[in-house]
């Protein structure tokens, strides 16, 4: 086939040896298959900004920072430097997202580097070794249904102790393969401490997978890990290998208003005698 435009140059500096098909293409980026280091691999193109369709990208990135001053204030006024560099932290951040995760016992594609908005990763395969087809494509077997989402879940906790979201998860961007789930497609991951629709974006994350694989266990329609994972989160509670419930009691316990109100009072009245001793030193 025809070598792709923004994969040219990969080519001349020897990181990819030959392009061999297209693989997918979706709303941020189009994936080739390629043979790399004598092996196949994914070369993830990412789309121009001005024509990529995924929405609401401001949400993902609030919370994101660069450490060059120049760049991050450029990024927040909106100039063209600060765009391009805006892109550049877009691309940077699913390679980023992968190292962290793959280090974090979460199943993604082990990267091999991003280089000029084209992302080098494994191409993950099914038991035939052909690339694994996504979780919407697929029947899986009722027996594996609940083991599999048991796993999603696990994963989700995963990421959540090592500080990220996926925010865009849903089974569009899960591989299936002979051993289980592998999560993809992380370029809109957001930081879980710093991003206010963090919360949000991992309820519909869980929502999204447990909707799923409820059409094989309908119970698992009943279960509420997000509430959960987010509780132990605030609480500082979380860890990589601790078992989740998938339950979660919110606390009904009606608010002491007159309890509330008398603390403020004591605040204050603690504040104006502070002060008057102030005033008469």
């Amino acid at each position: 086939m025809k070598t792709p435009k923004r994969l040219q140059p990969l080519i001349e500096d020897g990181l990819i040896d030959e392009v061999l098909r297209p693989l997918m293409s979706g709303k941020e980026a189009t994936v080739y298959l390629v043979r790399s280091d004598g092996q196949i691999r994914c070369a993830k193109v990412y789309k121009d900004v001005a024509v990529r369709s995924f929405k609401q990208a401001v949400q993902y990135q609030e919370g994101r920072k660069v450490r060059n001053s120049r760049r991050q204030r450029a990024m927040e006024k909106g100039t063209r430097f600060g765009r391009e560099e805006q892109e550049k932290a877009w691309q940077n951040t699913e390679v980023d997202a992968l190292y962290k995760l793959r280090d974090a016992g979460v199943r993604v594609p082990e990267a091999f580097g991003c280089f000029d908005g084209v992302l080098l990763m494994e191409l993950i395969t099914d038991a035939d070794g052909e690339a694994a087809p996504r979780l919407n494509d697929v029947a899986i077997p009722l027996e594996r249904a609940a083991a599999d989402h048991k796993t999603m879940m696990h994963y989700i906790l995963r990421m959540l102790c090592a500080g990220l979201v996926h925010g865009d998860l849903s089974e569009f961007n899960v591989l299936m393969t002979e051993d289980g789930p592998v999560i993809i497609d992380l370029p809109q991951v957001v930081d879980a401490a710093g991003n206010n629709h963090a919360p949000t974006m991992l309820a519909r994350d869980v929502a999204n997978i447990t909707r799923y694989y409820a059409q094989y266990v309908p119970e698992l329609a009943e279960t509420r890990y997000a509430e959960e994972l987010w509780a132990l989160h605030e609480a500082g509670a979380l860890h990589p290998d601790m078992t989740l419930t998938g339950k979660y009691a919110r606390d009904e316990q009606e608010a002491d208003v007159g309890s509330v109100l008398q603390q403020i009072q004591e605040a204050y009245r603690e504040e104006m005698e502070r002060r008057e001793r102030l005033s008469e030193d």
